[in-house]
């Protein structure tokens, strides 16, 4: 019983020492993911190109998905320390990045799209990384680096 109660007080330190710059990363990585899926599918279904691209405040669509005066399309990250860098991957320039002053990933309007790598990682901590990425195939997913 005693080594029960340890054992379970040992798992709650552990969860509250989680560093919060990864929580928060991981959090606009998810949120990211979403927002780029959603866009996925308004390329798709309207058959226009969309694009995503880093700004000096946070990203942004091209064209800018539909919003309502209520709720303005989302162009900054959770947290404020997020930055975002896109890898470029071999073979990909031509369908995954733009030719066209600066880097940005295309999301459709094709079903297949090429394969595309988002690394978000944190202003005060660049060591602190989160990779969200996509084969070109499935949902782009937040991708854990193995130890």
């Amino acid at each position: 019983m005693v080594l029960a109660i340890i054992a379970f007080a040992s798992a709650g330190v552990g969860f509250a020492l989680r560093d919060d710059t990864a929580a928060r990363l991981e959090r606009d990585a998810l949120r990211l993911g979403a927002l780029l899926e959603a866009a996925r599918a308004q390329s798709q279904v309207t058959g226009v190109p969309v694009r995503w691209r880093v700004t000096a405040q946070g990203f942004l669509f091209e064209p800018e998905p539909q919003a309502t005066a209520a709720e303005p399309p989302p162009r900054e990250w959770l947290d404020p320390d997020t930055r975002a860098q896109i890898e470029h991957l071999s073979g990909t320039a031509p369908l995954g990045l733009s030719q066209k002053g600066g880097d940005s990933l295309l999301l459709g309007p094709d079903a297949i799209i090429a394969p595309q790598v988002v690394t978000l990682f944190s202003a005060s901590q660049p060591q602190q990384r989160v990779r969200l990425a996509t084969d070109g195939v499935r949902p782009f997913a937040v991708q854990t680096d193995a130890p």
